[in-house]
């Protein structure tokens, strides 16, 4: 079994030997024996035993409570608990990291396409990461939600064409009509368009947002704000108001 003397066990623990010597006044760490000269020595179990020491402490509990867990019947189950808690924290932390990280990646992507870079084309692409993942989520609802409606319309039109029976499509149209009235509602309550102008997010009127001539991510809208008339990007405006 091996022999740790005050240096090599604070060596090992990444610690001072004034720590290690603190800790056996406290009574939290007493060394398995004294050498002939008086000298502490530790052993493999005492190793590991600092080195819980040291990450309950890293915990910032204090040494009284960590005294109290050491001397519990069994101070593994409360230990296994904290390091659990403590993994789920860093793991939170690190999801969060990532997550600003990806979002500085964004806002250096969108300022290298941006012809000038100014306070405004920032503050655009800040609006637009912030609501990225919800618009995406509810334009996916929209399409699995419009999946059943396609379906519907392409058989009624296949048996219309094959068999002569035209009822299945004003079925259809009967079904699609409301659907598509509402879905179309339900979108341009929930977007806003950033205009390329003034920088100013508008809500433009449901029936001009309709018919407007549009891409993936933007769509020709006249600016409330300036007036100005041209393609407006498009980004997550908030819940229904």
């Amino acid at each position: 079994m091996s022999k740790y003397t005050t240096g090599e066990l604070a060596k090992l623990c990444g610690v001072t030997v004034r720590t290690v010597q603190y800790y056996d006044t406290r009574g939290i760490l007493i060394p398995s024996e004294l050498s002939e000269g008086g000298r502490r020595l530790y052993s493999d179990d005492d190793l590991k035993r600092m080195k819980i020491i040291c990450f309950l402490r890293n915990l910032d509990l204090p040494i009284d409570a960590i005294s109290q867990i050491l001397k519990e019947e069994h101070p593994e189950k409360v230990i296994s608990l904290l390091i659990e808690q403590q993994e789920k924290a860093l793991s939170d932390e690190i999801s969060d990291k990532q997550e600003k990280l990806e979002k500085l990646r964004e806002l250096k992507n969108g300022l290298k396409i941006q012809e000038s870079f100014s306070l405004e084309s920032i503050g655009d692409i800040a609006v637009i990461m912030e609501g990225k993942k919800k618009l995406k989520r509810m334009r996916w609802m929209m399409i699995l939600t419009g999946i059943p409606v396609t379906a519907l319309q392409w058989f009624s039109i296949i048996i219309w064409i094959a068999k002569g029976i035209w009822w299945p499509f004003a079925v259809w149209a009967l079904v699609a009509i409301p659907w598509g009235i509402l879905v179309s509602r339900y979108y341009f309550r929930h977007v806003e368009y950033i205009c390329p102008e003034c920088h100013e997010v508008f809500k433009p009127t449901l029936k001009e947002a309709f018919w407007a001539n549009h891409t993936p991510n933007t769509r020709k809208l006249t600016c409330t704000a300036c007036g100005h008339k041209g393609f407006c990007v498009e980004v997550w405006g908030g819940d229904c108001k």
